[in-house]
């Protein structure tokens, strides 16, 4: 499978970079979309997004719940700049790969979170991205000298 991410633009890429908030859609186990607020971090050169957040979540609980794979999407919107990313869920719980998301957001948002037993990883493997996120301007007439 082709890397859906890495082949994005820079300026998508850079996008991703942004002190942006995001949201998350999971589905619920009868099939409602539960839409919430997230900070989500992107490894292009892997093809992943990772969100950090606490076990007890109804985030995870959906994606634990999925009985297939946990199709999930995640979104953020700066104006008419937008950006989406689609792709497969799974729960991490290992130390080192919380550790290592905790890192990426402290980068990506400017704050590294207090450290809390509960927190997990929601790694999404994208398969789809989308957007918009460079913006054309209209050209205004130049004044004759």
């Amino acid at each position: 499978m082709s890397n859906a991410i890495s082949s994005q633009s820079s300026s998508y890429l850079e996008f991703w970079t942004e002190y942006q908030l995001c949201t998350l859609t999971t589905l619920r186990p009868n099939g409602r979309p539960h839409v919430v607020p997230v900070g989500v971090t992107i490894d292009a050169p892997s093809g992943t997004a990772r969100i950090i957040t606490r076990k007890s979540s109804t985030k995870v609980a959906n994606i634990l719940a999925s009985s297939d794979l946990a199709r999930v999407a995640v979104c953020q919107v700066d104006g008419g700049r937008w950006a989406t990313l689609e792709g497969v869920a799974e729960v991490i719980t290992d130390a080192a790969t919380v550790e290592d998301a905790v890192a990426r957001y402290g980068e990506r948002y400017g704050r590294t979170p207090a450290p809390d037993p509960e927190r997990v990883v929601i790694q999404i493997s994208i398969d789809r991205a989308m957007g918009q996120t460079l913006l054309t301007r209209p050209q205004t007439a130049q004044a004759a000298a």
